[in-house]
């Protein structure tokens, strides 16, 4: 059974700040609860119940569950995954919502990229001051709480939409209450990545 518009807005906002987080898990799950039935997704979004995009999405987040728990170079992965996961946020809000006007569409489109945006700094945040301890169990424990955050968020969206957009927006606003340590850890992160880069180097 499909959602109703308006709890295709509530899971979409949902859906973009795990999306934010792992945007592998985020897609897998979403996939797997269509393709079983336990969610209607929008028509747009029925290719993500094909096996091949599950088994796709699947085989990233394997990928990315350790290659993110390893200390240094989880800095130029979440680098580079600015210009994964928030294209794909963005892609799939815009996909879910061609049923509307392309005003309405394209400010979805905004929307879902912006959320997903604020979910990725603020992890990112979190990572680069965290990843410079020289213990290893702060940044393996974070990781695997993301994985786990975007994996929950995107199931409980499917059940109680409005709920789960709910937390979603309060996140938001304590993001934006920190949005200047967020941008000074961003700048960081890409200052750490390259330096990670250039010691690499032979």
């Amino acid at each position: 059974m499909a959602l109703p518009a308006n709890e295709i807005v509530a899971l979409l906002v949902a859906t973009s700040f795990a999306a934010g987080l792992n945007v592998y898990a985020t897609v897998a799950t979403l996939g797997l609860l269509g393709h079983f039935g336990v969610v209607g997704l929008p028509t747009e979004l029925h290719r993500l119940d094909s096996w091949w995009i599950i088994g796709a999405s699947a085989v990233l987040f394997t990928v990315e569950f350790f290659a993110d728990k390893v200390p240094a170079f989880d800095l130029i992965w979440n680098a580079l995954h600015t210009f994964i996961r928030i294209p794909i946020a963005a892609f799939l809000a815009y996909a879910a919502t061609s049923h509307l006007s392309p005003e309405k569409q394209l400010l979805a489109t905004l929307a879902g990229g912006l959320i997903a945006f604020a979910a990725h700094g603020a992890k990112t945040s979190l990572r680069a001051a965290i990843t410079p301890s020289p213990e290893p169990l702060s940044n393996l424990s974070l990781s695997l709480g993301e994985d786990v955050a975007a994996i929950s968020l995107t199931w409980f969206a499917t059940r109680h939409p409005y709920a789960a957009a709910a937390i979603v927006l309060f996140l938001l606003l304590i993001i934006a209450v920190l949005v200047r340590w967020v941008v000074r850890a961003l700048k960081a992160l890409f200052r750490g990545a390259g330096r990670v880069v250039e010691h690499s180097r032979p």
